[in-house]
């Protein structure tokens, strides 16, 4: 896929699958169309990297759909500067629309392979993104506190964790299960100790949060 033909499609993207159903911030709309989706996927799924679809990437995960990565990234208001905290690093792609954005940003992941895999990529792009292979439901303390926390799987519950590694005023958006194999993305802002203001959006469909962490290395592109 040449530069020109991935430019087309990215912005062809944007203007149909994410911009028409309702993402308004601009900042969110030229990152869309500045990162190139398809280099986080594997080569036999380039073709569908800029189709509004979640694809696999190994190890049961997936690479989110566009549109649910611009929606959230707009609710969780980035702003140049901002320290966020990605719980679920995947494939690399909703780090680097963060960092393409001028955010500080630290991604968890507890898969080695998926972890290495993103940290590469994004290094090749020029991001600097701050890659750990953790257990993401404890967060990541060291780099305490965050502007905002984005979790890009599915929880159960909203961890202690990341709920105190937030800072005051900051923003954690995640999908919450409300029934099995279904959940609502959830923003909670933190007002004051114990005190959240929290709003419910779109309902979604993500892989679940899973505790520990796999160091296991995996190579072969179709590995489930």
């Amino acid at each position: 896929m040449t530069h020109l033909d991935w430019r087309k499609e990215a912005d062809f993207m944007v203007a149909t699958q994410i911009e028409s159903r309702g993402v308004r911030d601009k900042h969110v709309l030229a990152a869309m169309k500045r990162v190139p989706r398809h280099l986080f996927v594997f080569p036999e799924y380039i073709s569908l990297a800029y189709f509004d679809a979640p694809l696999p990437i190994g190890k049961n995960q997936t690479i989110s759909q566009p549109y649910m990565v611009a929606r959230m990234t707009e609710l969780l208001r980035v702003s140049k500067g901002m320290s966020v905290l990605e719980v679920g690093t995947g494939s690399g792609y909703q780090a680097a629309i963060l960092a393409e954005m001028g955010a500080s940003v630290v991604s968890l992941e507890r898969i080695e392979f998926l972890a290495q895999r993103a940290e590469e990529v994004l290094s090749q792009l020029g991001y600097s993104v701050m890659v750990v292979v953790a257990d993401g439901r404890q967060g990541y303390a060291p780099k305490a506190p965050y502007d905002g926390i984005l979790v890009t799987a599915a929880a159960d519950i909203v961890e202690e964790p990341w709920q105190e590694q937030l800072a005051m005023g900051g923003r954690i958006v995640l999908p919450l299960s409300i029934e099995p194999g279904l959940q609502r993305l959830l923003v909670m802002e933190k007002k004051g100790e114990g005190l959240w203001l929290e709003n419910w959006y779109d309902y979604c469909r993500f892989v679940p949060v899973v505790s520990g962490i796999s160091k296991q290395e995996i190579h072969e592109n179709n590995d489930t």
